[in-house]
């Protein structure tokens, strides 16, 4: 079975798993998205909803940010993983958006990606569920089941993105990242499926018999 034949498999069981697919972090405006991301780096995003619930209220913009400081932002964030790195990235990020952007999120990656803390992999997230922009962010689940469905050799996520933009038609890239994302938490777990049990991989793969193993991203 060639790519061609499995996304269009992978494609039907996951708009019948997730005809609505649901936002993973929770957020108040595009600002407040770019920053949720930004929190989620070595953290779940539940994790992330938890700490933001009571932040994003009264905090929303750059400038709130920017008044609060690193230290008081390091308080409100201080459950969440590597928090005073996060800190210093939102605390400058902030400033940046400020000086340079009149406190508005730019709309491309090449500005996006000069942001403090703010790397392609965030940057793809804010123009798909930020601008509605095509892109396909590809997160540590995606990584994982691009290799157990055979999409990719897995070497690293740069080119597990550009194989799955290859294979999948762009009008699909949105919606598809997010099912995969929720997919692989739900089905195709990495301590669960093993590439051998879920819908997509048995479809895929009738005849696989051996868990397969995957690498990092």
């Amino acid at each position: 079975m060639n790519n061609k034949d499995k996304s269009k498999i992978i494609i039907k069981v996951l708009n019948k798993t997730y005809p609505k697919v649901p936002i993973p972090l929770n957020y108040k405006n595009t600002f407040t998205l770019l920053i949720s991301v930004l929190l989620s780096a070595q953290c779940t995003d539940i994790n992330v909803n938890n700490v933001t619930k009571k932040i994003y209220p009264k905090y929303h913009k750059p400038e709130h940010f920017v008044k609060l400081g690193r230290k008081k932002i390091e308080r409100l964030i201080k459950k969440i993983g590597i928090f005073r790195i996060k800190a210093k990235s939102i605390f400058n990020l902030s400033k940046r958006l400020i000086e340079k952007h009149n406190g508005k999120v730019p709309k491309t990656y090449e500005e996006l990606e000069k942001l403090p803390g703010v790397g392609h992999k965030t940057a793809s997230v804010v123009m798909s569920q930020g601008f509605g922009y095509p892109a396909f962010p590809v997160d540590t689940h995606i990584h994982r089941l691009a290799q157990r469905w055979g999409l990719t050799n897995g070497k690293n996520v740069v080119q597990t993105e550009k194989d799955l933009k290859d294979i999948f038609p762009k009008k699909y890239w949105n919606k598809l990242h997010l099912q995969i994302i929720w997919y692989g938490r739900e089905y195709c777990k990495a301590r669960d499926c093993h590439g051998i049990t879920c819908k997509i991989c048995r479809s895929c793969y009738p005849n696989r018999k051996r868990p397969i193993k995957t690498k990092k991203a």
